[in-house]
C-alpha cells in the first residue's frame, strides 16, 4: 500500500510539473506575439535604423562638404592670378561710392582677368567628360566667352564701334602678342635648335583668317566706293549674309578638324614621344562633371555682371585718362580675354609643345574671326542693332596686313626667338597706331559720302 501511495504521489507530482512547464512555455510563446512585445521589438529596430541612417547622413554630409572645400581649393586657390578676384567687388563698390569711371574701368578690368582664365579652366575640365566633338564645340563657345559677353553688353548700349574694335583687338593680340611671346620664350629655352610645328594646322587656320578678312573687306569697300544699290542697306544686308556663311564655314571646319581629318592635326612629335607623354603628362580631370558645370555658370554670371560695369565706364575712362576709345577697345580690353591664352601659349612653348601653343594663339584668332564676329552680327540683327562687318578702312587694313605677316611666319613650320621678337615688335607698331588713331564721327562719314 505504501509503495502504491508513494507511486501515486510521485506520478501526481510529475504530472503537476509537466503542467507547470507546459504553462510556462505557453506563457512564453504568448508573450512573444503580444502587441506590446511587437511594439517594443519594432521600436528597437527603428532606433537602430535611425541611428544607422543618422550616421550615414552625417557621413554623406561630411563627404559633400569635403568635396565642396576640395572644389573651391582647386578652382579658386590653385593659381596666383586669382589674387585679382577681389578687384571685381571693389569695382562695384567704387562705382556705388564715387562713380569715377576711370577707376571703375581699371578695377573691372583687373577683376575680370582671373575670371576669364578660370572660365577657360572650367571649360577644359568639362571637355574631359563630353568627348572630342562636344568638347570642341564647348571650346568654340566658351573659349572666347569673355570677349563675347563684353561685346553683347556693348551691343545692348549701342556701342557698335566698341564691339568691332574689341573683337579686332583680340584677334591682333592673339596673332601678334600671344604667338610672338610663345615663339620668343620657346626660342630662348631651346636656342640651340629650331622648334617645329605641324604646318597643316597653320595652313588651314591661315585660310580661315583670310576668309574672315575677305568678309570684312567687301562691306568696307562697298561703303567707301559708294557703289551700294540701296544706300545704307546693301552694306548691312551683305554683312548679315556673309556672317551666316562664315558661321557655316566655321561649323564645317569643326567637323573637319574633329571628325574627318584628325590625322592632319596630330603633332609631329606625338608618335615619337607617345609612350613618354602617356606616362608623364597623362592629364585627368581635377573636378567632377557637375562641378565643372556649376563653376562654368558661376564664372559666366560674374563676368556678365562685371562686363556691364566695364562697358559703362569705357567712355568715362577715355575722358579721365585722355586715351582714345579705339586704343582702349583694341589694346586694353583684349588683355582681359587673352590672359589665359597668353600664359598657356608661353608655358607650352617652353615645354617644346609648340603645336599646342600655335593652337591656343591662332585657334583663338580663328574662333573670334569666324565665330565671334559673325555671331555678334547675328545677335545685333536679333536686337535690332545695325551691327555690320564694315570695320572701317584703318582697322580692316590692319587686320589684313597682320594676317599676311603671320601667314608668312608660319609657312615653313619652324619657330625661333627672332620670329617671336618680330611679331612682338609688330604688335607694338599696331598699339602705337591705335594710340594716335581717332575714330571718325558719324558727321564726318556723312560728309565723305556726299
Amino acid at each position: 500500500m505504501n509503495y502504491k501511495l508513494q507511486g501515486l504521489e510521485i506520478q501526481s507530482q510529475l504530472e503537476m510539473e509537466s503542467l507547470d512547464n507546459s504553462s510556462i512555455h505557453e506563457f512564453e510563446d504568448e508573450s512573444l506575439f503580444t502587441p506590446g512585445a511587437e511594439a517594443q521589438k519594432t521600436h528597437s529596430m527603428q532606433a537602430v535604423g535611425e541611428c544607422s541612417f543618422s550616421r550615414g547622413s552625417q557621413a554623406s554630409g561630411d563627404k559633400v562638404w569635403r568635396n565642396i572645400c576640395r572644389s573651391i581649393k582647386t578652382v579658386v586657390f590653385s593659381t596666383k592670378l586669382n589674387l585679382l578676384m577681389p578687384f571685381g567687388p571693389l569695382a562695384i563698390f567704387v562705382y556705388k561710392l564715387t562713380g569715377h569711371n576711370g577707376w571703375v574701368f581699371f578695377l573691372s578690368l583687373l577683376g575680370i582677368t582671373p575670371l576669364a582664365e578660370r572660365l577657360g579652366y572650367a571649360t577644359e575640365q568639362l571637355a574631359f567628360y563630353t568627348g572630342a566633338t562636344v568638347g570642341g564645340l564647348l571650346n568654340a563657345t566658351f573659349g572666347n566667352a569673355t570677349e563675347l559677353i563684353i561685346s553683347i553688353y556693348a551691343l545692348k548700349r549701342g556701342m557698335l564701334r566698341v564691339v568691332q574694335q574689341s573683337l579686332l583687338g583680340s584677334i591682333l593680340s592673339n596673332m601678334l602678342l600671344v604667338l610672338g611671346c610663345a615663339f620668343f620664350s620657346g626660342g630662348l629655352v631651346f636656342h640651340e635648335k629650331e622648334q617645329v610645328f605641324n604646318k597643316a594646322t597653320a595652313v588651314v587656320n591661315s585660310g580661315l583668317l583670310l576668309m574672315a578678312v575677305m568678309g570684312l573687306l567687301f562691306p568696307a569697300v562697298l561703303h567707301y566706293t559708294h557703289t551700294e544699290v540701296h544706300f545704307g542697306k546693301s552694306e548691312l544686308a551683305l554683312s548679315r549674309f556673309s556672317s551666316c556663311i562664315m558661321l557655316v564655314a566655321y561649323a564645317t571646319y569643326l567637323f573637319f578638324q574633329l571628325k574627318s581629318q584628325k590625322n592632319l592635326y596630330v603633332p609631329l612629335n606625338e608618335e615619337v614621344s607617345q609612350n613618354e607623354e602617356n606616362s608623364d603628362d597623362d592629364e585627368a580631370p581635377e573636378i567632377s562633371k557637375w562641378e565643372s558645370i556649376i563653376w562654368l555658370s558661376i564664372m559666366t554670371a560674374w563676368i556678365s555682371i562685371l562686363s556691364e560695369y566695364l562697358v559703362n565706364a569705357i567712355e568715362g575712362a577715355s575722358v579721365a585718362w585722355n586715351l582714345p576709345v579705339a586704343f582702349i577697345s583694341v589694346i586694353l580690353l583684349p588683355i582681359v580675354g587673352n590672359a589665359a591664352e597668353h600664359a598657356s601659349a608661353i608655358m607650352f612653348a617652353m615645354k617644346d609643345k609648340l603645336d599646342i601653343s600655335l593652337g591656343v594663339a591662332i585657334g583663338s584668332s580663328t574662333q573670334i574671326s569666324m565665330f565671334g564676329i559673325p555671331f555678334c552680327v547675328v545677335v545685333g540683327w536679333i536686337m535690332g542693332r545695325p551691327m555690320d562687318l564694315n570695320f572701317q578702312l584703318f582697322e580692316t587694313a590692319t587686320l589684313f596686313i597682320t594676317v599676311l605677316v603671320v601667314a608668312f611666319m608660319l609657312q615653313d613650320g619652324t619657330s625661333n626667338y627672332f620670329k617671336g621678337l618680330m611679331l612682338i615688335l609688330c604688335y607694338l607698331i599696331v598699339a602705337a597706331s591705335f594710340f594716335v588713331h581717332v575714330d571718325p564721327s558719324p558727321a564726318d562719314e556723312t560728309q565723305s559720302k556726299t
